[in-house]
């Protein structure tokens, strides 16, 4: 009964910055690893980063040097700071919670968000 809300997405110039936000209710969000995945039309889905339930982080290298994944257990809320964005940063992303460490594999998470549209303009 996991229920996730990502909001936050929107249009945004090249180089720019976004904050991502993902609401979870219904679950054990403290215990869950989360995810944030993206997705851009004709491509599959790819993993962006995941923060444990002890703050540990790991990141795609695409995205490693500009993108921040935050965890505020208090609020329930996973975040994801993007800087420095670029046109090949335009995807619908999805938050994604799972019961393993850190993974990187969609197959291991169970609950998705809806998604939320990130456009970069050049």
């Amino acid at each position: 009964q996991v229920r996730l809300v990502e909001s936050g997405g929107g249009l945004v110039q090249a180089g720019g910055s976004l904050r991502l936000s993902c609401a979870a209710s219904g679950g054990t969000f403290s215990t869950s690893s989360m995810g944030w995945f993206r997705q851009a039309p004709g491509k599959e889905r790819e993993f962006v980063a995941v923060v444990s339930r002890n703050d540990r982080t790991s990141y795609a290298d695409s995205v490693k040097d500009r993108f921040t994944i935050s965890r505020d257990n208090a609020k329930t809320t996973l975040y994801l700071h993007m800087d420095s964005l670029k046109p090949e940063d335009t995807a619908v992303y999805y938050c994604a919670s799972s019961r393993m460490y850190l993974p990187r594999n969609q197959d291991s998470y169970n609950n998705w968000g809806q998604g939320t549209q990130v456009t970069i303009s050049s």
